[in-house]
């Protein structure tokens, strides 16, 4: 009885550490605005219970809801139509014949896992056929996107004016605008990481569910600079920047005529605000205050 006691006594203490561990969320306070900022993972399996309770108030008073960017049918119908514009290689071009014959083998390997047909693969762009590729992988291991945050949260905070850093023309240019070799390079690693590291993605998801900052930058923003610095900077670097700046501008705004700061909920990916690089501490460098999580 006495070890029962004690050993109920240790799990009331670690009890609180486990019901509080969820995936990080700032708020940003200004004269203007008022900002819920969430990091979201755009990818997720069946059946994850990611909510926290934090944003879920934030949403119920929201008067904008922020996304990357535009999530209706519209603006997704449109995405399809620009990667499809903008993905497809010349006549005469083939995927393979811009690979290694290292890369070339793990093609065909991860067309043979994941039953991609192989003579429409050759036909795409080296950053077309990453996100087939990757999008299969992640449908064979019960994930999509379909299941990620934002489309979860599609529909939430009715009341909520919708904006948009971005729009899904810009987005799409900035995967199709970068050079051949960025492109190869960042497929390549990519086919590498399929069949080397099958477990990244798990392990970012489960470094997002526990907030944990260190394990998401290692996991999903570290990796990027080191394989890709290119395209770390267009994917990361650039757009934090400029969003660093759309969010000082509404924060600094004059406060809206009822009185009251804007309140405003900011859902991007979650490795747009961890590390030294990320929004938040961009933020805080400008003298904002930022409550939530450092690092």
């Amino acid at each position: 009885m006495r070890r029962a006691r004690i050993l109920l006594a240790i799990l009331a203490l670690l009890w609180p550490a486990v019901v509080r561990a969820e995936p990080p969320l700032w708020v940003l306070h200004g004269r203007g605005a008022t900002v819920t900022l969430f990091g979201s993972v755009h990818v997720l399996p069946h059946d994850v219970d990611w909510e926290p309770a934090a944003l879920k108030r934030a949403l119920q008073d929201a008067d904008e809801l922020w996304f990357e960017t535009p999530i209706d049918p519209a603006a997704l119908l449109d995405a399809s139509r620009q990667a499809l514009a903008k993905g497809l290689l010349p006549e005469g071009r083939s995927l393979s014949d811009m690979l290694s014959p290292d890369g070339r083998a793990r093609l065909r390997k991860a067309e043979e896992d994941l039953r991609l047909p192989g003579p429409q693969m050759e036909r795409l762009r080296p950053w077309m056929a990453e996100l087939s590729i990757g999008e299969a992988a992640y449908a064979r291991d019960g994930a999509s996107a379909d299941q990620g945050v934002e489309r979860q949260l599609a529909d939430a905070a009715p009341q909520a004016r919708r904006e948009a850093f971005e729009t899904t023309a810009q987005q799409i240019a900035m995967f199709a605008g970068t050079s051949d070799a960025v492109q190869v390079a960042s497929l390549e690693d990519t086919l590498h990481d399929l069949q080397d590291d099958p477990d990244q993605s798990r392990r970012l998801i489960d470094a997002w569910l526990k907030g944990d900052l260190g394990g998401i930058d290692k996991e999903g923003v570290q990796a990027l600079r080191q394989s890709s610095p290119a395209l770390f900077k267009v994917l990361l670097t650039d757009r934090n920047a400029a969003w660093t700046k759309v969010l000082l501008r509404r924060l600094e705004a004059r406060p809206p005529r009822h009185g009251r700061p804007t309140r405003i909920v900011v859902v991007v990916g979650v490795g747009h605000l961890t590390g030294a690089g990320g929004v938040p501490a961009l933020l805080r460098r400008k003298g904002v205050r930022v409550d939530g999580p450092k690092g």
